[in-house]
C-alpha cells in the first residue's frame, strides 16, 4: 500500500510540473503581480480572465523565468475571458497546455489548479468537481458554462488553469464562492470566445476541438 501511494504522489506532483511549464504570470506596468494566464498556442497567444487583462498591455513571466510583452487582442467581460498575444519577435515556439477534448469532468472526480496565490509562484491546489452550472447564484443574470470545484482558489489564481488528473485544461480559474470553492469558466466556453473574437479556437500542436 505506501508504494501505490508513493507512485500516485509522484504521477499527480509530474502532472503539476507538466502544467506549470504552459503557466504565466501577468503583471501590470507597474510590476504588480494580477494574476495567471495558460499559453493557449505556442505562437504565444494566451488565455486568462477579462478581470486580470483589464488594460491594453501587459508584462508576461513564462515559467523559465523570462518576462515577454503582451498586448489585449479580445475581452469578453460577461464570460470573464481575454486572450492576450505576445509581440511574435520576443518569443520563440512556448510551451502550450493541452486541452481536453470531449466530455467534461464528472462531479466527484479530481482536477487541480495552477497559479499564483498571494504572489506564490506556479502553486498548485486540488479537490473535487462539484458540478457545473450555467449560472451562480450571486449571478443570477450572467450565464456561462461555470465549473464548480471544491478547491481553494486565491488571489493570483485568477485566469490560471484548472486541469484534469492527465494534465487537460478543463477550465479557466474566475472566482471564489466561499473558502473551499472555486469557479472556473469551461474550456468548451473558452472555445467559444476565441472562435468569435480572433476566429482560433484551439492549438494545432496540442488538441482537436
Amino acid at each position: 500500500m505506501p508504494n501505490l501511494f508513493s507512485a500516485l504522489n509522484a504521477e499527480m506532483a509530474g502532472l503539476v510540473s507538466a502544467v506549470q511549464q504552459s503557466v504565466v504570470e501577468i503583471r501590470d506596468d507597474h510590476r504588480q503581480s494580477i494574476g495567471a494566464g495558460t499559453i493557449w498556442h505556442e505562437a504565444g497567444l494566451i488565455v486568462t480572465n477579462a478581470h486580470v487583462a483589464r488594460h491594453g498591455a501587459a508584462n508576461i513571466t513564462l515559467g523559465d523565468g523570462r518576462t515577454l510583452r503582451a498586448q489585449v487582442i479580445a475581452r469578453d467581460d460577461e464570460r470573464d475571458l481575454a486572450a492576450l498575444a505576445v509581440e511574435p519577435e520576443q518569443s520563440s515556439p512556448l510551451p502550450t497546455i493541452q486541452v481536453a477534448r470531449g466530455g467534461m469532468p464528472q462531479p466527484g472526480q479530481w482536477v487541480f489548479a495552477v497559479g499564483h496565490p498571494w504572489g506564490v509562484h506556479n502553486a498548485a491546489t486540488g479537490g473535487v468537481i462539484i458540478g457545473r452550472s450555467p449560472a451562480l447564484p450571486d449571478m443570477p443574470r450572467i450565464r456561462n458554462d461555470w465549473i464548480v470545484a471544491d478547491l481553494h482558489l486565491r488571489p493570483g489564481n485568477s485566469g490560471g488553469p484548472m486541469v484534469n488528473t492527465r494534465g487537460q485544461l478543463v477550465g479557466v480559474n474566475t472566482m471564489i464562492t466561499g473558502p473551499s470553492v472555486g469557479i472556473a469558466v469551461s474550456v468548451e466556453a473558452v472555445k467559444d470566445f476565441l472562435q468569435q473574437t480572433i476566429g482560433r479556437a484551439a492549438t494545432p500542436s496540442a488538441v482537436t476541438v
